[in-house]
Parts: C-alpha cells; structure tokens; sequence
C-alpha cells in the first residue's frame, strides 16, 4: 500500500494523577529523520521509542512530543498523620495564645508536608507512553495510507495517458517515416537533377533509423509497468518510483531528439508534462 510521508496524529489518556498526552507529525524527507520532545521522567525510554518509530516508518521528517499534564483529578491527597500534628500544634498555640485567631482550613492545607501530590511510577510511566506511542503511530499510519491511496491513483492516472501516448505513437511511426521519406524524394525530384539511386537509398534508410524511436517507446511501456507494479507493493517505494521518474524523462529527452515531425514533439512535450506533474507527487510517497 502506498504511504505519504505527510501526517498527524494526537491521542490522550486519563489517569489517576493527571493526564499524558502524545503528537506526532510528519512531513516529506529523503530518509528518517525523528525528533523527540519527552519530560525529564520520558527520557530513560526514548531509545525504545525510536525502535517503535523505526519499525512502522520508513522515510520522512518526524516530530514526536509527549506531555505529561499533573493536577487533575485525584493527583493530591492529604497526609493525615500531618494534618493530626499541625492540629496538635495548633491546639498547643490556642493554649499559650487564647487571643489567637482561629485557623483557616486552606491555609492549613498548605502548610508543608499536609497536601501531598501523588509520585509518579516510572515504570507505570514509561509503559503507558510506549503504548501511547504505538497508538498514535497507528493513527498517523493510517492518515498516511489515506494520502497515500490519493497520491497513488494520481499516478495510476497519469500513467495510463502515458501509456496512450505511447500507444498512438508506436502505431504512427511507420507512416511518418514514409511521409519523411517521400517528402525527401519529392524535393530530389523538384530540383531536375540525377541523383545516384544507391545514395537515395542510403539516406532513406539513415532518415529511417534516426527517426526510429521503436526502442524508447519500448522502455517506456517497461518504465510504466514497473511503475505500476511498485505502486502495490508494500513498504517504501518513493525512492524506487523517484528513480523511474528519472528514467521516463531521459526516454522522452530522447524521443524529442529524434522528432522528425512536430506531432511527434508534440507528444514528447506531453509525456514530459505528465512525468513531472507525477514526479512532484512522488515527492510525498515514503
């Protein structure tokens, strides 16, 4: 199945201490290039991280950031023991200074040690964000087949106008060179002058081989087969489709050098057309 290398993907889960949360973005690049943005508890796990990256993608400029939200829920408890003192402590105070003040209960949750928020297990930690991050991935992954499934009927399209083209041509060729060749013969004959019959007919057959493009027509019709077939193979295939971008445009260079008539560069023009309106969507292909 073909793949953008252009996607997004978030997901975020509750806990009992707050909330963790993972982003990942992708854009086009010639090779894999991840970059990581984790909390100081995330950072003994990048490493696996990466593997799990490397495992479901191929090519492409990756951000990946996680974000570990505390204070929702009930992150916080009271410390009991703590609070039993500071009212011991404050029974004590109400004793030596009976004028005093009686004490707010919020202030009283803020005296050191009474509210306490809940510590975070690592281990816990770390295994909710290796499966958030495959989670994620596979979210990004499908996003990534959905533009790719586009990406790839883009080309199907335009591989089968190339494939007409070439077509139409192959069929034309004969009676071009035999329109060529006579055209020759009928300016000699204009002209009222001998002419060596063997020399005629020696520049016949080099006006027939210079227009011969039965071989460039051949590795095209190769060329789009190839192409076709690599667009339903799995894993990446940008690099191999980019170098059969290269290939059709080196056969259409050749085929508009060896145009005899402006039909035939016509249709050089229009293939070349087509190959880089398919060459700037294979940009985007992992």
């Amino acid at each position: 199945m073909t793949h953008s290398m252009t996607g997004f993907a978030r997901t975020q889960h509750k806990y009992a201490w707050g909330y963790l949360s993972c982003e990942i973005r992708s854009v086009n690049h010639r090779y894999l290039e991840p970059s990581f943005r984790l909390p100081d508890s995330l950072r003994t796990i990048e490493t696996a991280l990466r593997d799990r990256l490397k495992s479901q993608l191929g090519r492409g400029k990756v951000d990946i950031a996680f974000f570990i939200q505390q204070g929702q829920g009930d992150s916080h408890q009271v410390d009991e023991t703590a609070l039993q003192a500071l009212a011991q402590l404050l029974t004590t105070a109400a004793h030596v200074l009976p004028n005093a003040a009686a004490v707010d209960p919020l202030e009283a949750l803020r005296w050191p040690g009474v509210l306490q928020t809940q510590v975070l297990d690592d281990e816990q930690l770390a295994t909710a964000a290796q499966q958030m991050m495959d989670d994620t991935l596979g979210i990004l992954q499908a996003s990534r087949a959905r533009e790719g499934a586009g990406l790839a009927q883009h080309i199907q399209t335009r591989l089968h106008s190339m494939s007409i083209y070439v077509k139409e041509l192959r069929a034309q060729m004969p009676d071009l060179v035999a329109a060529q060749q006579a055209k020759l013969s009928q300016k000699i004959m204009n002209l009222q002058v001998e002419v060596d019959n063997d020399r005629l007919a020696q520049e016949l057959v080099i006006i027939a081989q210079k227009a011969d493009v039965a071989e460039e027509l051949d590795r095209l019709d190769t060329h789009i087969t190839e192409a076709q077939h690599t667009l339903k193979q799995a894993g990446p295939i940008g690099r191999r489709l980019d170098f059969l971008m290269q290939e059709f445009n080196r056969e259409a260079n050749t085929l508009s050098s060896k145009a005899i008539t402006g039909g035939v560069t016509q249709v050089a023009v229009e293939l070349k057309v087509l190959i880089e309106q398919m060459r700037e969507q294979v940009q985007n292909i992992e």
